[in-house]
């Protein structure tokens, strides 16, 4: 495994920059304005929150925008949910890359969770050293 010196070289982060460009792209056409701009923010939420966390130099703040990015794994999931059943509804063929971009999600949410639990035993782990109690963080 690589060194991860920014939130570049996060996996998850590069995943959640194409999901964001996948719902762009297959949104363009939408005419359902507030469905299509709410899921838009909520896919741009995704890796935005993972960089803004990252960049604040302290994890229990990257812990804190980390959570609030798979949170929005969840809510852009529900959307992608209620599309599909708009669409369906509507006698409309399922948007292309449905299922996938659903998948995704899951999956970023798992490895959003991974990363929350790695560095939370990190925390532990300092906590619990002697030093850590001359240099709190």
């Amino acid at each position: 495994m690589s060194e991860v010196t920014t939130f570049e070289d996060l996996e998850v982060w590069k995943r959640g920059c194409n999901l964001t460009v996948d719902i762009h792209v297959a949104l363009a056409e939408s005419k359902d304005f507030a469905l299509r701009g709410h899921m838009e923010r909520s896919s741009l939420s995704i890796p935005s929150n993972i960089a803004e966390g990252a960049e604040r130099d302290s994890t229990p703040e990257f812990i804190r925008f980390l959570r609030y990015s798979k949170g929005s794994c969840g809510e852009l999931r529900t959307q992608l949910y209620v599309a599909e059943r708009i669409r369906n509804r509507l006698g409309a063929p399922p948007m292309e890359g449905s299922k996938e971009m659903i998948q995704e999600t899951r999956e970023l949410s798992k490895m959003l969770q991974g990363l929350i639990n790695s560095l939370n035993r990190r925390i532990e782990s300092n906590l619990s050293s002697p030093a850590s109690s001359k240099h709190p963080k």
